[in-house]
């Protein structure tokens, strides 16, 4: 695996921990983006970008780092 591969992993997996920590089923966390569920699974299995205003949102939501949330550091 290359560096970025390794961290695009690093991400999805934050995400779906992140969310599974708070005890939110995906279906919440679409609805508070303003997406369906099977957006946002498909965000959470890579196999679609999420937007970058998402991301930020999320951030916001789970009171963590985007540096943290794409991987760059393990400091929330």
């Amino acid at each position: 695996m290359t560096y970025h591969e390794d961290l695009y992993m690093i991400y999805r997996d934050r995400l779906r921990a992140l969310r599974e920590d708070s005890d939110l089923s995906q279906k919440t966390i679409a609805d508070y983006l303003g997406i369906g569920q099977t957006t946002y699974s498909q965000y959470e299995l890579g196999k679609r970008s999420m937007p970058v205003e998402y991301i930020i949102r999320l951030c916001q939501f789970y009171n963590v780092s985007a540096d943290y949330m794409l991987g760059l550091t393990n400091e929330k």
